[in-house]
């Protein structure tokens, strides 16, 4: 079974790329480990999460950097060659499901009051 489900906060606003019927969005989750390091400090994890239309279209919509969202979805590895002709490979999230958590700006308005 291939699942992941993540929660962390969006590191750069989505954004959209349409090729052919499809509607394409890459974000950045930063997510924090559940533990501290030797130094006593909670490390983090910068995540790579690709999410297709209807996803994509919602998340570009309604999230901003620093919201906090849940992601459910599967790992995916893909290879490519740079222009040295070395193999790269890449591990990403294909995001299913994103639940939007909270909001930087719900969390201002809420401190402000």
């Amino acid at each position: 079974m291939n699942q992941v489900i993540l929660v962390g906060r969006l590191c750069a606003d989505p954004e959209i790329t349409q090729d052919q019927e499809k509607k394409r969005s890459v974000i950045t989750l930063a997510v924090n480990r559940s533990f501290k390091n030797v130094d006593g400090v909670y490390e983090t994890d910068f995540i790579r999460c690709v999410l297709w239309n209807n996803v994509a279209m919602n998340t570009f919509s309604y999230c901003h950097t620093g919201d906090v969202v849940g992601i459910k979805g599967r790992l995916q590895t893909r290879s490519y060659e740079d222009e040295a002709k070395t193999r790269k490979f890449v591990m990403e999230v294909i995001a299913e499901k994103v639940t939007f958590l909270s909001s930087q700006k719900n969390t201002e308005n809420s401190s402000q009051e």
